[in-house]
C-alpha cells in the first residue's frame, strides 16, 4: 500500500508545477507503492525501478519495474498500472512440470525466453516508462524526476531518450511530501522506537564493570529483537552506536567505574528508522561530565519547548545554541540538532534542526531532537528521542527519562 497522501502530493506538485513525478530510489518506489524495488536496483542506477505519480489523483500510480519483481509488486499493489522489463534473473513458474520438454513449454507459454541482459536494460526501461507516460496523456508532460538519487548519466540518456518530456527536478517535492506522515508510517516508527527503547532497557541489565562494549551491543540487539517479537511485528534491520569510556575509537572498551556510557541506537520497521539516545554510567560521573551533560538538559528542554506547529525548524536551533552559550559554551556549534526520521536512505531525513532550515514544523511530522557532545578524554554524552508533532505541540513516542543515570544505584 503507497504511503503517499495523493492529496497532498497533488497540492505540492502544483505549487511546484509538476503534472507527475518519476521515482528512482528504491526507498521512493517503495514508499509510492508500497511494494519493494527489486534486486535490479543495487547498482544505484536509474531505470532499474521507477515509480510513476500522477499530479491528478484519480490517475493511479504506474510503474516500471523488473520481471523479478512482478510477482510481489503485483501481490502488494495490485492497482498500480506496472510495466516489466528482463534483467539478468532467469525464472519461471514451472507449473507441474515433470521433464526438460515440459520446462520448455512453460518458457514459450509464458514468453520468457530469448537472452537476457548482463543486468538489467536501461534503455528498454526508459522506453517502457515513455509508453507509460504517454498512455497517462503525459508525454509532453513536466515531470519531476529524484534528482538527488538519479545518476549524471543516466539522467541524459532519459532526456535523450524521451526529449519531449519536460524533466524537472522533483526531489523538493519529494522531501515534503515525506516529511508528513501517514497514520501507517506513524505505527511503524513508534513500533520502531518503542523496540529500541526496550533494547536499551536490556542493556542496562548487562551494564556491571568490565563488560565489554560488543557485550552491550548484542544486549541491546537482544532486547529490540525480543520486545518485536513479542509483540506481533518484526524489524527490518537495527543499527547502534555505542561508546564506552573516553577513548571514542575504542570498540573493545570495557565498562569502569564512572565511566560514560552513550548509546545511540535505531531499530527498522519496514525500512522505516528510529533514531534515539541515552547516557549512563556505572558509579559515579566525573565532575566534569555531569557539568555537561547538565548543559546538555538545559539546551534539550529549550529546543523541546520550541518544537510546536508553526514554528521554524531554526527556532530549536536558535534555542538550543543560545542555551549552551549560557551555561557557558561559548564554541560549542552544531550544524543540526536533529532531524525527520523514515524511510528513507539513513536514519536521518529531511528537514533538519539547523540555523539554515526555512522549514516550518508541521503536525504529523516525526522527528528525532537530539542534544550530543563529543570528548575525547572525556567520552560522548547524549540525549535524543523521537517525537510525534500533534496539533497543538509534540508528544515523545519513547518513556526512558532523559537523565544521565548512573545504573550502580539502580536495581536491576
Amino acid at each position: 500500500m503507497s504511503d503517499i497522501d495523493r492529496k497532498r502530493a497533488h497540492l505540492l506538485m502544483q505549487q511546484a508545477g509538476l503534472d507527475a513525478l518519476a521515482l528512482c530510489q528504491p526507498e521512493s518506489f517503495r514508499y509510492a507503492t508500497g511494494a519493494p524495488a527489486g534486486v535490479a536496483t543495487m547498482w544505484g542506477r536509474a531505470g532499474a525501478a521507477v515509480a510513476i505519480v500522477p499530479s491528478d489523483p484519480s490517475q493511479p500510480l504506474g510503474a516500471v519495474a523488473s520481471d523479478h519483481a512482478a510477482a510481489a509488486i503485483r501481490n502488494i499493489a495490485p492497482l498500480v498500472d506496472l510495466r516489466t522489463h528482463r534483467i539478468w534473473i532467469d525464472m519461471l513458474d514451472l507449473g507441474g512440470a515433470a521433464s526438460v520438454p515440459d520446462i520448455n513449454d512453460a518458457y514459450r507459454r509464458s514468453g520468457s525466453f530469448g537472452p537476457r541482459p548482463e543486468t538489467f536494460d536501461r534503455d528498454a526501461a526508459f522506453r517502457l516508462l515513455g509508453d507509460l507516460l504517454r498512455d497517462y496523456g503525459l508525454g509532453r508532460g513536466r515531470i519531476g524526476i529524484d534528482l538527488e538519487f538519479v545518476p549524471a548519466a543516466d539522467f541524459e540518456a532519459l532526456k535523450t531518450m524521451l526529449p519531449e518530456v519536460v524533466w524537472m527536478d522533483g526531489s523538493p517535492v519529494l522531501r515534503r511530501m515525506r516529511a508528513v506522515k501517514t497514520e501507517a508510517e506513524i505505527q511503524r516508527l513508534r513500533r520502531a522506537a518503542l523496540a529500541a527503547e526496550a533494547g536499551l532497557v536490556r542493556m542496562t541489565q548487562a551494564v556491571r564493570p568490565g563488560v565489554s562494549l560488543p557485550r552491550l551491543s548484542a544486549a541491546w540487539k537482544e532486547g529490540t529483537l525480543e520486545f518485536a517479537a513479542a509483540n506481533g511485528f518484526s524489524l527490518s534491520g537495527h543499527w547502534d552506536f555505542i561508546s564506552v569510556g573516553p577513548d571514542l575509537g575504542d570498540g573493545t572498551a570495557r565498562v569502569d567505574s564512572g565511566a560514560l556510557i552513550k548509546a545511540d541506537v535505531g531499530a527498522l520497521v519496514d525500512g522505516y528508522s528510529s533514531d534515539g539516545a541515552r547516557t549512563f554510567t556505572y558509579g559515579p560521573p566525573s565532575a566534569l561530565a555531569r557539568e555537561v551533560f547538565k548543559a546538555l538538559q538545559s539546551a534539550f528542554e529549550s529546543g523541546l519547548h520550541q518544537l510546536r506547529p508553526g514554528n521554524r525548524f531554526a527556532a530549536v536551533h536558535e534555542a538550543m545554541i543560545a542555551s549552551m552559550r549560557r551555561d557557558g559554551f561559548a564554541d560549542y556549534n552544531r550544524g543540526h540538532f536533529g532531524h525527520s526520521v523514515g524511510g528513507a536512505v539513513g536514519m536521518e531525513e529531511w528537514p533538519f534542526f539547523s540555523a539554515s532550515s526555512s522549514e516550518i514544523i508541521e503536525p504529523n511530522m516525526v522527528v528525532a531532537l537530539e542534544a550530543p557532545f563529543y570528548g575525547q578524554g572525556l567520552g560522548a554524552l547524549m540525549i535524543e528521542d523521537q517525537f510525534l508533532v500533534t496539533e497543538t505541540g509534540c508528544k515523545a513516542m519513547t518513556t526512558l527519562p532523559w537523565a544521565l543515570r548512573d545504573l550502580s544505584k539502580e536495581e536491576i
